[in-house]
């Protein structure tokens, strides 16, 4: 896939929503693609973590305690969803592992890409980090209302 294909794909994902083309295409430009077939691991809870994935194909889980007894599922993402950006704005360990649930396409922005658009163009990186926060609020606000649900 060329980058001008990746940056097709990426400018319809709302978390690059208002990045500008030269931007967007230098994005494009870094994602690496990674295959997962169904069933593998993608990450592990708690190992390090430098880089976020969008889903080109396919679907993941992602599982806290994955093959233990207290196992929970808690989120199902398929194309142009994004997941691992936790582990890029706290720099800290994985809190779940990501499993592909068929076999999946996914593009891996690393941290460092992201400080280079923020050297480089802090008014797009100041998007992208709004546009994923907004995406975080958006998560957590569901995550309330169902936790309202189930301790009543």
């Amino acid at each position: 896939m060329t980058a001008e294909e990746r940056q097709h794909f990426l400018q319809g994902i709302p978390i690059f929503a208002g990045l500008d083309d030269s931007a967007l295409l230098g994005v494009a430009e870094v994602v690496q693609e990674t295959v997962a077939d169904a069933g593998s691991v993608i990450v592990s809870e708690g190992d390090p973590g430098n880089r976020m994935f969008i889903v080109h194909t396919g679907r993941v889980e992602v599982v806290k305690n994955l093959a233990k007894s207290n196992q929970t599922l808690l989120a199902v993402f398929g194309p142009r969803d994004f997941m691992g950006e936790m582990s890029i704005i706290e720099c800290v360990t994985r809190s779940a592992s990501v499993r592909a649930l068929e076999k999946t396409s996914l593009f891996g922005l690393r941290g460092i890409d992201l400080y280079r658009l923020f050297q480089r163009r802090p008014d797009q990186y100041a998007i992208l980090i709004l546009n994923i926060a907004r995406d975080l609020s958006r998560r957590l606000r569901a995550l309330d209302e169902k936790f309202s649900v189930i301790s009543h």
